[in-house]
């Protein structure tokens, strides 16, 4: 399903449970040895997911450690993310001389716990995804908008290796495509497009910032 929203350029791939034949490199494996059951299969399932992107897109797989705050760290020819919730993992992949940074998320379509969306939004946008749901009550705007926010976060880090807060972003959403006007300035960065789909019970959104 991520391919559909992202261009051709980006080699995906994605798996809906944790295949037995998922495997990591030793290296990836020494960081989560002493993690729960749930992480390690989380974080197996994710990597061989991004292995089998790198090898679509003609790069050899190597060991993707975590960098500060646990993101990949990617060969200096590839930009990346993997992203990984109940019933779902996958990863993009595209070649750094083409693509300046990739964000995708995944979430489960269902309502935000709680006090979480007045955490997560601005007040503007609480606003404007009260007006959708009064519209589509049965999409889950609350949860569109949260993931949308992680993948401008993961399309951001990379580039800046600054931390961007959700109040730091504001998204306006349109038939399966939003736009994130940013509050932080750094490396040239305003804003970004991308796009989502709900389907199977899933939330998918993605952004791809082209050089």
């Amino acid at each position: 399903m991520i391919e559909e929203l992202l261009p051709a350029g980006v080699a995906t791939a994605e798996t809906f449970d944790d295949p037995p034949e998922a495997t990591l490199f030793d290296a990836e494996a020494g960081e989560i040895a002493k993690a729960v059951a749930k992480r390690r299969r989380e974080f197996t399932s994710g990597r061989w997911c991004a292995h089998r992107a790198m090898r679509a897109l003609g790069v050899p797989p190597v060991p993707l450690l975590r960098g500060e705050r646990g993101a990949p760290q990617w060969p200096s020819e590839v930009v990346g993310s993997i992203t990984h919730c109940a019933g779902y993992r996958g990863a993009a992949v595209a070649r750094s001389g083409e693509v300046r940074s990739v964000g995708i998320d995944a979430e489960q379509h269902e309502p935000l716990p709680d006090g979480v969306l007045g955490v997560v939004s601005r007040p503007e946008e609480r606003e404007h995804i009260a007006e959708l749901a009064a519209r589509e009550p049965g999409t889950c705007w609350d949860r569109i908008l949260f993931s949308c926010k992680e993948s401008v976060y993961k399309t951001w880090y990379p580039i800046t290796g600054e931390w961007l807060g959700f109040e730091d972003a504001e998204l306006e959403f349109s038939a399966g495509a939003f736009t994130a006007r940013l509050h932080k300035s750094a490396s040239g960065l305003t804003g970004f497009t991308g796009r989502w789909l709900v389907r199977d019970g899933l939330v998918l959104s993605a952004i791809t910032l082209e050089n």
